[in-house]
């Protein structure tokens, strides 16, 4: 998610004298002094009395690639930020092993089954402006992609939003992606690796709209009580994302991973997610700042892991060869 709003976003690895306990892959907003990591961190050693140590990379996908270089040489127990469309990829790859997690605590929206990966934030893929620049927001994808609005995305290749964005291009124009993917390319500013050089460049102006997510909007009423940042809601639909946690194949510790994934859908870590990782909680009765009922609700649009896992690399090639 990348949902850090900090110019300090860090992607620290951790110089501990010993080996921690448990090991984490993520992504370096999640570990920021603003993210959750450092709070989530310290609850959870105080609950299973144990050392845990984050690793951060750029994005989702960066820790998947991480990952498959490593192989049993890894150090990580869990991967923390996958997202869905990475489900299935992961895998078939060999690199997780299945949870015991209860699932039947999980929002019912979700129709979450699967024993692999377990979710811990949801939202939705979504276009942000300034209402102090853009008076007149487009309504649809494919009035942006036909407008002369500037736009900052990031690489779908290295990045969760960039490979959601490369999704609703395909699922909103099917055939005729790799024509759309041309026009926008017209006035895209820049394709950036990560979400957040995407979104810092965006707080300086630098373009109209920046891909980002539906849930960004409260992080500026609530930590900056700035109200003019706003989600454009298409009337296509939009790509969800569900941000995943998974037990690493090569996992030395899968008792205590299994309680860290448990950990993470508990109601504390539900409660502080959302107001420091700007999503959606995934469990019901969780108490949120009432700005997250002004946020726009999207209708879901999409494909399954499956579909993704099968057809990314066609996609893949369709956005390199038509948007550089």
């Amino acid at each position: 998610m990348k949902k850090l709003f900090s110019p300090l976003a860090a992607c620290m690895l951790a110089t501990s004298a010993h080996a921690a306990d448990l090991t984490v892959y993520t992504y370096d907003s999640f570990v920021s002094e603003w993210g959750p990591g450092p709070q989530l961190e310290s609850a959870f050693e105080a609950q299973c009395q144990c050392d845990l140590e984050f690793i951060a990379v750029d994005d989702g996908i960066s820790i998947l690639n991480r990952l498959r270089i490593e192989k049993d040489k890894t150090k990580a127990d869990v991967l923390l930020g996958l997202d869905d469309s990475l489900t299935e990829v992961t895998r078939r790859e060999s690199l997780v092993q299945p949870h015991n997690v209860a699932l039947d605590g999980l929002k019912a929206e979700l129709q979450w089954q699967d024993q692999d990966f377990l979710p811990y934030d949801y939202g939705f893929f979504s276009f942000i402006y300034n209402t102090e620049n853009v008076a007149d927001p487009v309504t649809s994808l494919k009035e942006l992609v036909e407008s002369d609005a500037s736009v900052i995305y990031q690489d779908p290749r290295t990045s969760t939003p960039g490979q959601g964005l490369l999704l609703w291009v395909k699922a909103v124009y099917g055939n005729q992606a790799p024509a759309a993917w041309k026009q926008l390319s017209t006035h895209t500013v820049t394709v950036t690796k990560g979400w957040w050089e995407a979104y810092s460049m965006f707080l300086e102006d630098d373009a109209d709209y920046v891909l980002s997510y539906n849930t960004s909007p409260a992080y500026h009423v609530i930590a900056e009580e700035k109200q003019q940042y706003k989600a454009a809601l298409f009337s296509e639909g939009h790509i969800a994302q569900i941000e995943v946690a998974a037990i690493s194949k090569y996992s030395d510790n899968p008792e205590l991973a299994n309680e860290f994934l448990s950990f993470l859908i508990s109601p504390h870590a539900q409660t502080l997610i959302p107001v420091t990782n700007w999503m959606l909680p995934v469990v019901d009765n969780i108490e949120l700042p009432e700005v997250f009922d002004h946020l726009i609700q999207p209708t879901r649009i999409g494909f399954t892991p499956k579909q993704v896992a099968r057809q990314r690399k066609v996609w893949l090639r369709e956005w390199r060869s038509s948007a550089n």
